[in-house]
């Protein structure tokens, strides 16, 4: 995977981000979802690469081979706001002082909450499979509830490291052929560490406090994102099914949004990296 790229451990304060980074041209990001590491992107990244993109693509603090701090009864080690901060100094640290920025799944709460935090450092967004927080919790169904239920059963209190730590491969099942061989084998390494484990799980117990407290407050304010946003979701997932048009949900929160579905399960940079890639290199090339 990542043919050609440079790999480093890079200490960005309160942690070390694993970050893999590679190509030349103006600067994208990568931001990577639940339970995955950067290397979901491995199909994707070359064809930025190809298209004249300088590409980063960080394992979210906690997550693969990035180190956490240790959890706090508040959670705020793992607010979004944290992971924000993390990548806007590796960034930094790297070169790059503004950038692009593209998150998927938990990684687009990330991005999201950077996109808002430093919007001088931020060029365009592209956020996948997602709402904010509070959207998802003001629209809670007993479909929501059932389909969605790990938000809810992640937030409690040491019983999911229990379950999951009893069989990992069980909770977190994947094809090594869809996925790729060795992304799987990185993500199956990773699970298999309580330690990334503990840092996953708090990441959604920060989502339902620290985080929902940050976007409610955002909301409150009238603050927005003012760069322009591509909003894109897996049409073989169930956002839409759930929420309706993401994209009419968005215009609450930024003025220039565009979106649309791709034709793809979840993990669509896994399973439709030429429609996703297309996508990013028309939006961002503009």
């Amino acid at each position: 995977m990542f043919e050609g790229f440079a790999v480093d451990d890079l200490d960005v304060g309160e942690v070390r981000l694993h970050v893999r980074h590679g190509g030349e041209g103006p600067p994208i990001v990568l931001l990577h979802g639940h339970p995955r590491t950067g290397a979901t992107w491995h199909r994707v990244a070359p064809l930025l690469v190809e298209s004249g993109r300088t590409v980063v693509v960080p394992d979210l603090r906690g997550y693969g081979r990035s180190t956490a701090p240790a959890p706090r009864p508040d959670h705020a080690q793992a607010s979004k706001r944290a992971m924000a901060g993390d990548i806007l100094v590796l960034m930094q640290r790297l070169g790059h002082e503004r950038f692009d920025l593209v998150g998927h799944d938990r990684g687009s709460y990330a991005a999201f909450r950077l996109a808002m935090d430093h919007p001088e450092a931020v060029r365009r967004v592209a956020l996948l499979d997602c709402l904010p927080i509070v959207e998802h919790l003001d629209r809670i169904t007993p479909e929501f509830a059932t389909a969605w239920y790990h938000w809810f059963f992640f937030a409690q209190p040491d019983v999911p490291e229990r379950v999951i730590g009893a069989d990992p491969d069980a909770w977190y099942h994947g094809d090594p052929e869809a996925m790729g061989r060795e992304n799987h084998a990185e993500r199956r390494e990773a699970v298999h560490r309580p330690e990334v484990v503990r840092a996953m799980l708090e990441d959604y117990r920060a989502g339902l406090t620290v985080d929902r407290t940050d976007e409610e407050a955002d909301r409150a304010a009238g603050r927005r994102l003012r760069m322009p946003l591509l909003v894109l979701w897996s049409q073989r997932d169930d956002l839409e099914q759930l929420f309706g048009d993401p994209v009419a949900i968005w215009r609450d929160w930024a003025d220039d949004v565009e979106g649309r579905p791709i034709d793809s399960g979840h993990h669509v940079a896994e399973e439709a990296p030429g429609p996703l890639a297309d996508a990013l290199v028309e939006f961002f090339g503009r």
